[in-house]
């Protein structure tokens, strides 16, 4: 008498299994190295540390999702068809605090913090249960819609020009910098000039000729159009894949135009190994440890939801032990991501919804696609070529990518019952509010205590902070199982 295997044990011929895996690789790609393009480029790292990134990320991508979808001890794994990605959620913050301190010293602050959330995200796993009444739907999908809108600033910037980007558009003057540098060359020995002053630095006060230049902008709409009309007449694997084929467009259409430079990719080795702090040594903050823990409750609450809606999805009863291993696995990624330089993971949720378009249910296909990242991760010709996309390429899908974020919280608050408690109207309206102050007004902080900065500078934690407590205000906390299930199943990308 032989035992049935349950659909997410099944095992498969190799070919296949690498071919459904490399689909849900093709699948998450875009959004896998969207990431570390936009905090590498945000710290001002050199394109070779940028390029390192991408392929650590790859990497650790690959590495988690096979601790999850294969499983590792009785501790970690739910062992369900889940890849593993760098989560959008945590975005925002890191290019405030690689706006705040750039270059090697951020990203040491980063990674810091990412192990920091990464250690208490595994210790408060057991408990993330409980704390689902928290963060009901209402609370859920106002946040994810808040880290879209604030991303949408990212591409924008990628789009019209980076660094000064939509809200200074100028740039300082060059008859005063010739001026500064003429004053700098008689300073000298026996000079009567003063010394400049620590921190002096001349102003922009002009238009910036080369922002919103009509070029740039026209491959950025290129870009856009392409992922619209694959979105739109494309069938089901070239739908999904909509994002990563209007970025080749883009890449094809700037290389033609000589808008390439591929001497990095050229230098780039076409194998090397993944180590730990190769980009900096994490520096430990504790408000930003804070930041980044409470930005990793939010994602662990939305994985609960992904993990009980895959389990529906695959007719696999998903116990409190399976979501403590798949919540664990969530904070072992994002301890491993700040090791290895890299960024907080959790499941894609664009790849569960690949798992109910194909019907495929084995978990293998995931095995397959965490092998098929980690080999990606260990080719740095690939990563550089990735790093070498103009800006402008990636703002045309910046678009799509960010405004997807905002639309699934949307699709969450679809569910929401504003007919029968109005309260939930006002816990939006007042939270994203809340969440815009810093994008609106980014100096509204400047009459606050310096400490407390990392706290306010963030719409993001503003608004789950003021969604949270408004709800306990306004709804208390109610546990509700089902709602969650259909706030994760449409949520089919973030």
């Amino acid at each position: 008498m032989t035992t049935a295997v349950h659909p997410v044990d099944e095992k498969m011929p190799l070919l296949r299994v690498t071919t459904l895996g490399l689909q849900h690789v093709l699948v998450m790609y875009a959004g896998a190295v969207a990431v570390p393009l936009i905090v590498g480029r945000a710290l001002n790292l050199n394109p070779e540390q940028v390029a390192h990134l991408i392929s650590a990320d790859l990497f650790v991508c690959g590495l988690v999702t096979l601790i999850q979808a294969w499983g590792a001890t009785q501790w970690f794994g739910i062992k369900l068809p889940v890849m593993m990605g760098v989560t959008f959620a945590a975005v925002a913050p890191m290019v405030s605090m690689a706006q705040t301190t750039g270059g090697e010293a951020g990203a040491g602050l980063i990674f810091g913090s990412v192990i920091g959330a990464g250690i208490i995200s595994i210790l408060i796993a057991p408990f993330m249960s409980r704390m689902l009444r928290f963060f009901p739907p209402v609370v859920t999908g106002t946040i994810i819609a808040v880290i879209g809108i604030s991303l949408m600033r990212v591409g924008i910037n990628w789009i019209f020009g980076n660094p000064v980007g939509p809200t200074a558009p100028s740039v300082p003057h060059p008859d005063h910098l010739k001026w500064l540098a003429d004053v700098m060359t008689v300073d000298g020995p026996g000079s009567d000039l003063r010394p400049l002053p620590k921190g002096f630095a001349i102003l922009p006060t002009i238009p910036n000729p080369k922002y919103a230049d009509l070029t740039g902008v026209g491959i950025s709409a290129v870009v856009l159009a392409t992922i619209l009309l694959i979105a739109r007449f494309g069938k089901g694997f070239w739908a999904n894949i909509s994002v990563l084929l209007g970025i080749l467009v883009g890449g094809v259409i700037t290389a033609a135009m000589g808008l390439m430079d591929f001497s990095k990719v050229g230098k780039a080795q076409w194998v090397d190994i993944v180590l730990p702090f190769q980009i900096a040594y994490p520096v430990f903050d504790p408000v930003l440890i804070l930041t980044m823990s409470l930005i990793m409750v939010v994602v662990m609450i939305e994985s609960v939801g992904m993990f009980l809606a895959l389990g529906d999805m695959t007719d696999k009863e998903i116990t409190a032990d399976d979501l403590k291993r798949g919540l664990r696995t969530d904070g072992l990624g994002t301890l491993l991501g700040g090791i290895f330089s890299t960024f907080p993971y959790t499941s894609f949720s664009q790849n569960v919804g690949l798992v109910a378009v194909t019907g495929i249910k084995s978990r293998w296909v995931c095995v397959a696609g965490g092998f098929i990242l980690i080999m990606l991760g260990l080719l740095p010709k690939m990563a550089a070529l990735i790093e070498s996309l103009p800006t402008v390429v990636l703002g045309g899908a910046g678009l799509v990518m960010f405004g997807m974020v905002a639309a699934t919280g949307i699709r969450i608050l679809s569910n929401v019952d504003f007919h029968s408690n109005r309260n939930n109207a006002m816990i939006v309206a007042v939270s994203i509010g809340v969440g815009m102050i810093p994008l609106v007004a980014p100096n509204f902080r400047q009459w606050m205590p310096h400490a407390i900065h990392p706290l306010v500078e963030s719409g993001i934690l503003l608004a789950s902070i003021c969604a949270v407590l408004l709800n306990l205000f306004f709804n208390g906390a109610r546990h509700d199982v089902s709602a969650q299930i259909q706030a994760a199943r449409q949520a089919e990308a973030h």
